[in-house]
């Protein structure tokens, strides 16, 4: 895991860290199940405040994209769903695009196969 803090930035630190983790593990890049590091560990590599990586611990975990188990330490959490959906939608729209299906139609087949699931 990689992140850096710009000093200079006006963007709040703990805002930095918790979108440089949630933009990593949207991309793929920290897979669930990934163990983060410790509060203290990261924010002295980062030279930040405990309370600052703490913060953005606490936001990530009330977003589910991390999930602490207590003394075992804070994860990536293992959903994924909103990629997975995004994912399955993009997927979804290009097979209805080779088969000619007006979006209507697309629409109303999801919305059928949404109803008998």
């Amino acid at each position: 895991m990689k992140l850096a803090v710009d000093p200079t930035s006006g963007v709040p630190p703990f805002e930095q860290v918790r979108e440089a983790i949630r933009g990593q593990v949207d991309a793929g890049v920290l897979e669930p199940g990934f163990r983060l590091p410790p509060v203290r560990s990261l924010a002295a590599e980062l030279d930040l405040a405990t309370n600052t990586v703490a913060r953005a611990y606490k936001e990530l975990e009330a977003l589910g994209v991390v999930e602490t188990r207590g003394r075992a330490g804070t994860f990536v959490a293992g959903r994924g769903v909103e990629r997975s959906l995004r994912e399955a939608a993009a997927s979804y729209a290009a097979t209805v695009r080779t088969l000619g299906v007006s979006e209507a139609d697309a629409l109303e087949a999801a919305r059928r196969a949404l109803a008998s699931g």
